[in-house]
């Protein structure tokens, strides 16, 4: 028995249709009319596709019967998509057409440009303090050669610049190593309420410094989940760090761990690490972009306060591995609240 074409093309997943030797749609199936348009079929391929690489690609296969591969471009209500497509010589009674299929493949696509804009801000990043180090070197090599002063002056700028650039690599590494590890989830029980009294107190100088004053709010009872103890230092390190450095002044830090409750988000139970500052907050445009790599609401002041743009990035990837969820809410002029989900299962 001989299935017709177009009922075999109902049953491919992928987007596919048929084209018959008169250059019209004969079959679509349904992928295919989602992504190209309803009323495609009995259509002129020309009119229905447009894309001129994969045209040319099509005419080739129907003047001399050899697949091709070619790509298609899309773009619906939320991003480019990226659809790797195959055409193929189909025998028909009236004629040798072709089968087109296409295979959706943005996510190589984003992945190759994600690896593409890392490479270009990691270079962009290391690029900076290494043009002020050489910079400097000359100047001590040259006109400073004969001025203590100057070259005192010199070398406290360049220790600046080469422990910035050892912090990147840190954040780097840190980084490199908690997306190694984020398909491992860890158990090691981990009282979140002895953690948020040595991290804090661990930070106590820094915030005294920064006339910052650090309170924590915790339950009675202990609070363990099972967890990576050093990644959930880093995290609390991190957002109260960040707190510190962009409150400002006079500002207040607080820590606030929950008694374990059931969590809507986690479908299940779980616990809530809230660190909030009453610093001057930060524009919504900027907030779904803050665990992006090397992003900066501002890059100049970050960068003076020793920022490398990878903080929050680190905070996400953790978050993640121990089936967390994160949320950042900050409304100008009130300052910023950052809550942490963690599941006790």
């Amino acid at each position: 028995m001989q299935v017709p074409a177009d009922h075999m093309l109902e049953a491919m997943p992928l987007p596919a249709l048929i084209i018959r030797r008169d250059e019209r749609i004969g079959a679509a199936n349904a992928p295919a009319r989602a992504l190209l348009g309803r009323e495609i079929v009995e259509r002129h391929f020309i009119t229905a596709l447009r894309q001129p690489d994969l045209l040319d690609a099509i005419e080739g296969c129907l003047r001399d019967g050899t697949a091709r591969r070619t790509d298609f471009l899309s773009l619906n209500a939320r991003q480019e998509m990226t659809y790797r497509v195959l055409v193929v010589p189909l025998p028909l009674a009236s004629g040798t057409g072709v089968v087109v299929s296409f295979e959706d493949v943005s996510h190589l696509e984003q992945t190759v440009q994600m690896r593409r804009d890392f490479v270009a801000n990691v270079s962009h990043e290391l690029r900076t303090p290494l043009t002020a180090l050489i910079g400097f070197i000359e100047t001590i090599k040259g006109p400073a050669r004969n001025d203590p002063a100057g070259q005192a002056r010199f070398l406290d700028i360049m220790e600046g610049e080469a422990q910035r650039m050892v912090r990147l690599v840190a954040d780097l590494l840190s980084l490199s190593r908690v997306e190694a590890e984020e398909r491992v989830r860890p158990s090691d029980p981990v009282d979140l309420g002895d953690l948020v009294r040595a991290t804090l107190h661990g930070l106590t100088t820094i915030a005294s410094d920064a006339g910052v004053t650090l309170v924590q709010e915790l339950p009675d009872e202990p609070v363990r989940v099972p967890g990576d103890p050093d990644q959930l230092r880093q995290v609390l390190t991190n957002l109260v760090e960040n707190g510190i450095k962009y409150a400002g002044g006079d500002a207040t830090v607080i820590v606030r761990l929950s008694a374990p409750d059931y969590e809507p988000r986690l479908r299940g139970r779980g616990v809530q690490l809230v660190v909030a500052d009453t610093g001057p907050g930060i524009e919504a445009i900027h907030l779904p972009r803050l665990t992006e790599r090397f992003y900066r609401v501002d890059s100049h002041r970050s960068r003076e306060k020793g920022g490398t743009g990878l903080g929050l990035a680190i905070v996400k990837h953790i978050v993640n591995r121990h089936r967390g969820r994160m949320r950042v809410d900050s409304t100008r002029g009130e300052g910023t609240t950052v809550t942490i989900l963690l599941p006790l299962e």
